[in-house]
């Protein structure tokens, strides 16, 4: 029986060399089925995943030999924590590896935004040369709003500076004496606050009950008709109907969207607006964060299985 089981595509070359010293078994599409997951973990000692494999109580009930979790990513919304605390289970993850990526498509994003990219692209390539319909605007001098000042928030904000933006910050878990905030010379406000005078309006919020829905229709409507909304976080933050309607009605400039509350989403209504750009949850798939994650994962579940602490552990057991 393996030592370790990968249950989602992750490959490079940290895992070849966890398989130089342990018994590897990498099934790709695992995750897809569950009943054969949990008859697969029942006898590993360690479960390496991404985002789709779901940890839950049920698995730690059936692995009992289960020693350590790897989240190959940062988002914990696919892992039991608690479950894990309780079944004695580490779990480690990659909190900062693949926050590079995902601030410069954010960042990306803004000025596909601005300046219209994706759809003056489409119209040039048909042929057409339609230079008034694509005026833009500038990033300089306009306000930039971070809902979620962590290490993402960060370094989206510290980059947006280079264009001469104006940085406000909301997140109820940083004080406002904040090192990383003056650093910015950036101001926490409340989230009403910075939706009212924001410009850009830049979400990096984990999924939790607190913040399932958060934008809906009553937080789009205090955002400037001019505003556009970039989410590079996770879906669920995002009521999409109400985003649709104000979308449609023309209530705020635009948005972008990496992440959608079901994933990968049946095409609807919000694949047909000419003011939303939607891409694929690609803000981490670059090469470099890929192999930073590969390689930090990797190295936390050798430690564990070697009887040492991890580095990036997410529980106390």
């Amino acid at each position: 029986m393996p030592d370790i089981l990968i249950s989602e595509n992750i490959r490079g070359a940290a895992v070849d060399a966890l398989a130089s010293r342990f018994e590897v078994e990498t099934l790709p599409d695992l995750w897809k089925d569950p009943a054969e997951l949990l008859k697969r973990v029942a006898d590993v000692r360690a479960l390496i995943v991404r985002n789709q494999t779901q940890v839950n109580a049920e698995m730690f009930a059936a692995a009992k030999k289960l020693v350590v979790v790897g989240r190959a990513g940062v988002g914990l919304d696919n892992v039991d924590v608690d479950a894990a605390t309780k079944a004695g289970v580490q779990i480690a993850c990659t909190p900062d590896q693949n926050a590079i990526s995902v601030a410069e498509l954010a960042i990306g994003l803004m000025l596909s935004l601005a300046r219209m990219i994706p759809a003056a692209n489409e119209d040039t390539k048909a042929g057409n040369w339609n230079r008034q319909r694509f005026l833009g605007t500038e990033l300089y001098g306009k306000t930039l709003g971070i809902v979620g000042a962590g290490k993402i928030g960060f370094l989206t904000a510290r980059r947006a500076q280079a264009f001469g933006m104006k940085v406000l910050a909301y997140d109820p878990f940083v004080s406002p004496d904040s090192v990383l905030l003056a650093d910015l010379n950036a101001k926490l406000v409340g989230l009403d606050e910075l939706l009212s005078q924001s410009d850009v309006v830049s979400c990096h919020l984990p999924s939790t009950p607190a913040t399932q829905g958060i934008f809906n229709a009553a937080r789009f409507g205090m955002m400037k008709p001019t505003a556009t909304f970039i989410n590079t976080s996770r879906g669920e933050v995002v009521n999409e109907t109400d985003l649709l309607e104000v979308l449609r009605a023309k209530k705020i400039g635009g948005a972008a969207l990496d992440v959608r509350a079901k994933e990968p989403p049946q095409a609807g209504e919000l694949e047909k607006l000419d003011n939303l750009i939607l891409t694929p949850h690609t803000a981490a798939l670059t090469a470099e964060a890929q192999h930073r994650v590969t390689d930090s994962i990797c190295e936390d579940v050798a430690l564990v299985l070697d009887g040492k602490p991890a580095r990036n552990p997410v529980n106390k057991v």
